[in-house]
């Protein structure tokens, strides 16, 4: 394996040696559950606030109550990431679709282009909405949100919608910003 496939990150950030009891016990939560733990927790290990301001929202948005499917969430953190060029998250949330949809091609289709994919109308409205907000949200107007309602979407749905949009745009940039790599063993999971 050579050095950049090691490459967590490229800033020389401290690390917590050792780690704090609670998130080394999460670590080995990620581990038996994952097999690995993430390279995206191990950036914020650095800092316990900052690890959990990121796990706490990830977790709120990702995997708490809302009637958006998880897969639905990852779909959106695939397409913003896709239109963000986020090495990392590509890697990482396109394993996830491909696990959730139980479709290799649906992991690589939202990646590279989500209009070929064999989408529900309602998700493709969703999808074309998470990319205005990522390329031109200044652009967005009450028709857009509208045409979410017309396709089954409440305001609650789209405000999970813009939540999830809005935090891959702030991780996509961050892992772009400090060189995050990930995992390596997420390219050849759920193929």
């Amino acid at each position: 394996m050579n050095e950049s496939a090691k490459k967590i990150i490229a800033l020389d950030l401290p690390e917590m040696n050792p780690l704090p009891e609670h998130i080394a016990k999460y670590f080995k939560l990620c581990e038996d559950k994952l097999g690995m733990v993430p390279n995206v927790l191990k950036a914020y290990a650095f800092n316990e606030t900052k690890l959990n301001a990121f796990t706490n929202m990830y977790n709120d948005l990702m995997l708490g109550e809302s009637s958006i499917s998880q897969l639905e969430r990852e779909m959106i953190a695939v397409v913003v990431s896709s239109i963000n060029r986020c090495y990392y998250c590509l890697v990482a949330h396109g394993n996830s679709v491909r696990k959730l949809s139980n479709n290799p091609e649906l992991g690589e289709q939202m990646a590279i282009n989500y209009r070929l994919a064999d989408l529900k109308p309602n998700q493709r409205a969703m999808m074309d909405f998470v990319v205005k907000m990522t390329e031109e949200s200044y652009k967005i107007e009450e028709q857009d949100r509208q045409v979410l309602r017309d396709n089954g979407y409440s305001d609650h749905d789209i405000w999970d919608i813009a939540s999830i949009a809005s935090f891959f745009n702030m991780s996509n940039r961050m892992a772009s910003a400090i060189d995050m790599r990930p995992n390596i063993e997420y390219h050849s999971l759920d193929r």
